[in-house]
């Protein structure tokens, strides 16, 4: 389990980092060829937009994994371990029932959206909106991984190239 885990976030942090990094090329270019041509590429707002959209619904299980997420810990700190135990696991069921949600939505979005097209790729906006179906499933994985260890412990993943704490401080 810990291979195919591994292997998961992987995946999902390279899917991240080169949609960022296409994203950041295409914007750049843009820029570029307005400047010293004045001209730009008809297409380069529309699909960084849609790449922003996909970064954010993949980019949420691996923060969501690591703790990053704005949290009110109040209430579970004032209380003994026990009545902590019961509110995150309360707030786990919350957090897995609303990532059910956001995949049904999103499928029933993409079914709503298939006929629909972008105003200048002409891509069926149902492949932009399965980003929410996507991330959500990616949502429910990553959170499933760390679950455990979230209501008994209050711990999350811990990883040397990332400090939820210190990225929340920013």
């Amino acid at each position: 389990m810990k291979a195919f885990e591994r292997y998961f976030l992987a995946a999902n942090r390279w899917a991240l980092i080169l949609l960022l990094a296409a994203m950041s090329i295409i914007i750049f270019t843009n820029v570029v060829m307005r400047y010293v041509t004045h001209n730009s590429l008809e297409w380069a707002e529309e699909v960084s937009r849609h790449m922003m959209i996909w970064l954010t619904f993949l980019g949420a299980g691996p923060v969501l994994r690591y703790g990053g997420h704005i949290a009110v810990e109040n209430l579970q700190d004032a209380l003994p371990r026990a009545g902590g135990i019961a509110i995150r696991a309360v707030v786990a069921a919350l957090l897995f029932a609303f990532f059910g949600f956001m995949v049904w939505y999103g499928w029933l979005y993409m079914q709503r959206t298939m006929f629909q097209m972008t105003a200048v790729t002409q891509v069926p906006f149902a492949y932009i909106y399965s980003a929410m179906l996507i991330g959500g499933v990616l949502l429910i994985v990553h959170f499933a991984f760390v679950v455990r260890g979230y209501v008994l412990d209050r711990t999350f993943a811990a990883d040397e190239h990332f400090d939820a704490n210190a990225s929340a401080s920013l």
